[in-house]
């Protein structure tokens, strides 16, 4: 569920790196209580291990859609 603090990324259509620089730039304007949903077309495996080695938590859901939905939060 949205909370309405939650900053919104859809990365669709965009070629490579692009999603993942405009994760990296969001994840700099988070807040401490916001999360970050990011919206994208395949799973972004190398975003993961950024994440992990960067102490933020992560959830990936794969939606009826197609699309994944990532759900981004500092740990």
């Amino acid at each position: 569920m949205n909370a309405p603090d939650d900053l919104l990324l859809d990365v669709c259509g965009l070629e490579p790196p692009e999603p993942l620089e405009r994760v990296l730039d969001a994840l700099g304007r988070l807040q401490p209580a916001q999360q970050l949903r990011v919206l994208i077309p395949r799973q972004p495996f190398p975003l993961y291990r950024i994440l992990d080695q960067n102490g933020y938590l992560h959830e990936t859901v794969a939606r009826d859609d197609g699309l994944f939905e990532i759900l981004i939060r500092a740990a």
